[in-house]
């Protein structure tokens, strides 16, 4: 006997995953888990028995219900697994599963579109983080067709634009945890840093390497990845995060100066999500890369290209293309980040039912 449970199964940005209205599954945290993990396929690194595909970015789940407080539409619960362990992290946000959030709960019934666009406000329950998302519903349906582009995902799809409210200090105590901008650990100068994601940041050339080496030779350096994963162990303890060895964050990002800044390239990068190099960069990570850049004594200084004036278009290159944010400056504290701006799209994949078995979870309610 299997328990059959509604979903939609969404690419939101550069990631994917199923998404359910918190409603359909267990109240139940522990049983929860247990079924999102069945839903998945893990512990198993191919996954072969769910849904998840083989990867951390693929093995994501998003969990939507209309809004708990005053002013705000929908709350999101966002689910990192792994494809080889038996964890459910909802401690991190993710930005771009953040992009599939409001055309489920349009397509679902949740709530209702607006007219030729809808905006809805979005309380991330991971962190407190929240944001307006703006989705085209011409005719009253979400429309996934246009001329945006994002790196990372072929072809072209209708813009979804995100304008975080509340992003400093997500899950670490503050924009800078440490209370400092620059921090040494291990003999490598590092900015620890959280405006959306919990972040260190550093040289690539100060661990002997040119940080535009391709995701594949990054992901079998074995030496540099216990360098990092061993600097990212005292990182979480002066970020105020505990012992880290087990969770997700903070990421590792490997800086170096733009390839190519005469395209707008600001800074390029090289993430790890922790310990797999990432293809491209995560949402919020890019905000924060961002917000490193226009910090004044960060790693980034002397090395970022950035443009003059309160708002700033940061271009964040990865491994597959680049990442711009929209950042405006407080012009009264030229180290305030007062507002910060993206674009992402999503599509709708598969509509249905999500089958686990009832040894795992019978579809009663507590």
């Amino acid at each position: 006997m299997q328990t059959a449970i509604p979903c939609l199964f969404m690419r939101g940005g550069t990631s994917r995953g199923p998404f359910f209205n918190a409603a359909d599954l267990p109240a139940d945290l522990p049983t929860r888990d247990a079924v999102l993990l069945a839903v998945m396929g893990s512990p198993d690194k191919r996954q072969i028995d769910g849904l998840g595909g083989a990867h951390p970015l693929t093995s994501k789940v998003g969990i939507v219900s209309t809004g708990s407080k005053p002013g705000v539409d929908l709350d999101f619960l966002f689910a990192q697994l792994q494809p080889d362990k038996n964890t459910v992290d909802t401690t991190p946000n993710c930005g771009n599963m953040l992009a599939a959030v409001v055309p489920f709960a349009l397509e679902t019934g949740l709530l209702k579109a607006q007219g030729e666009t809808t905006t809805l406000r979005v309380l991330t329950l991971n962190t407190g983080m929240q944001c307006d998302i703006t989705v085209p519903t011409p005719s009253g349906q979400v429309d996934y067709t246009g001329e945006a582009r994002i790196d990372g995902v072929p072809g072209h799809s209708a813009p979804i634009k995100i304008m975080f409210l509340d992003t400093a200090g997500s899950v670490a105590p503050g924009l800078l945890p440490t209370g400092r901008v620059l921090d040494v650990i291990a003999g490598i100068e590092v900015t620890c840093i959280d405006n959306g994601m919990p972040l260190v940041m550093f040289r690539a050339a100060d661990v002997g390497r040119s940080g535009y080496e391709s995701v594949d030779e990054l992901n079998a350096d074995s030496e540099l990845k216990a360098r990092i994963e061993a600097l990212r162990i005292q990182a979480g303890h002066l970020m105020k995060l505990g012992d880290v060895t087990s969770k997700n964050y903070p990421k590792m990002t490997l800086i170096a100066a733009p390839r190519n800044p005469d395209k707008g390239g600001s800074i390029s990068t090289r993430s790890f999500i922790p310990h797999v190099c990432h293809d491209a960069i995560g949402v919020l990570a890019a905000v924060t890369v961002g917000t490193a850049c226009v910090l004044e004594g960060s790693v980034t200084q002397g090395i970022a290209v950035m443009p003059a004036g309160l708002s700033k278009n940061v271009s964040v290159e990865h491994p597959t293309g680049e990442f711009s944010v929209e950042l405006e400056i407080d012009p009264a504290d030229p180290q305030n980040v007062t507002r910060a701006a993206l674009l992402r799209t999503a599509r709708l994949i598969m509509r249905g039912e999500v089958m686990v078995p009832a040894s795992v979870w019978n579809g009663e309610k507590q």
